[in-house]
């Protein structure tokens, strides 16, 4: 819980922007917070989630988002952030985190 407290307090304080007249440049702004909150919450219920079909909605959400962060990105000629380590691979501290959730089917129902 607290995982998903922190992710909360950094999306909202990311969103907290003040307009800089282009449209395009503040929905972004805005939008890849609200996305890179999603990511961490949805790595949170991959690390300790149980339930399945949440955790394979989890790792939907994580390429979801991060395809659609790198979009905004691309679309406004900005860098892409530097990769991280995927939910499978060793973490800095050399801990493998939770192994993806096989599943037959990528499409969920909500």
């Amino acid at each position: 819980m607290a995982e998903n407290e922190a992710a909360m307090t950094k999306m909202m304080d990311g969103m907290a922007v003040k307009p800089g007249g282009n449209i395009d440049e503040d929905f972004a702004a805005m939008m890849i917070p609200h996305h890179q909150g999603a990511i961490d919450m949805a790595m949170a219920e991959l690390r300790y989630g149980k339930n399945v079909q949440l955790r394979r909605i989890a790792q939907e959400i994580v390429v979801e988002q991060l395809q659609e962060i790198a979009a905004m990105r691309l679309a406004l000629g900005q860098p892409l952030s530097p990769s991280e380590p995927a939910p499978t691979q060793a973490t800095s501290s050399g801990q493998s985190l939770p192994q993806p959730v096989s599943h037959s089917h990528s499409a969920h129902t909500p």
